[in-house]
């Protein structure tokens, strides 16, 4: 099923420590501005895909929706480059997941900061989990 990870080229990786996880995602036309770094917007999607699944992987069988996504853009990035993003779970409630995503640029300077606050739910009886 196409989504917005796919549409914009995400990539993710696991990682050993259960409280972390990455993605990568390559600036480039779907994830640029008309001048030719990234967009915000694409960076800030990048971090709430990425602490959405790691509140999935947290919490089988449960719904993650992401409530609040805060982000300070430090640095350009221009097309051609490749960011990655670390998310890194500072609060695990039973209904509330709040994450820091650290978004860098393959130099390894800070691009990104975002904080995303996930709402965990249970699913409803009559969702449909696969197409």
């Amino acid at each position: 099923m196409p989504t917005l990870a796919t549409a914009l080229g995400m990539r993710f990786y696991s990682t050993e420590d259960p409280d972390t996880c990455r993605a990568e995602m390559d600036v480039d036309s779907r994830t640029r501005q008309p001048f030719g770094v990234i967009s915000g917007g694409a960076t800030l999607a990048l971090a709430e895909t990425l602490a959405g699944i790691g509140s999935l992987a947290a919490c089988p069988g449960k719904r993650c929706a992401g409530i609040s996504v805060t982000g300070n853009h430090v640095k350009a990035v221009q097309e051609g480059d490749t960011v990655t993003a670390v998310a890194r779970i500072i609060h695990r409630g039973h209904k509330i997941h709040v994450w820091n995503v650290d978004i860098t640029n393959s130099s390894g300077e800070l691009v990104s900061s975002v904080s995303v606050t996930n709402y965990i739910t249970s699913l409803p009886n009559n969702i449909v989990k696969e197409r």
